[in-house]
């Protein structure tokens, strides 16, 4: 078991059990994106280079693709991408927008409890 649990493994239902293996899977897959893209920055022979941004653009699609899992399957994802992702304004007045009522992708609600 590679995965990473914090609480004892007998205790963790199989929903979350494939939650962790999503989530282990969306960091190897962003650090994947991360170390291709360093050696695209770096490489001297241009077809190199292009096969290297292939592999890089594959691994995104591979992320995309956990994150959309992720969003069908762990309660609040759903709402949080709708809110920040294919936005305009600047990602860091999105939540005030959204406590005031403003409009955006998501629903524009807040319990006013700030996040924890």
């Amino acid at each position: 078991m590679s995965e990473v649990y914090t609480e004892p493994f007998d205790k963790i239902g199989p929903d979350a059990q494939d939650i962790a293996k999503a989530m282990k899977s969306l960091r190897e897959e962003l650090e994947a994106i991360d170390f291709y893209h360093q050696r695209v920055q770096t490489a001297k022979d241009p077809e190199l280079k292009k096969l290297m941004e292939h592999n890089r653009d594959e691994e995104k699609e591979h992320a995309a693709m956990i994150l959309e899992w992720l969003r069908r399957n762990m309660d609040g994802w759903d709402n949080e991408l709708r809110d920040y992702l294919f936005t305009t304004a600047p990602i860091t007045e999105i939540e005030d927008m959204n406590t005031a009522g403003g409009e955006s992708g998501g629903e524009g609600k807040s319990l006013d409890i700030g996040k924890l």
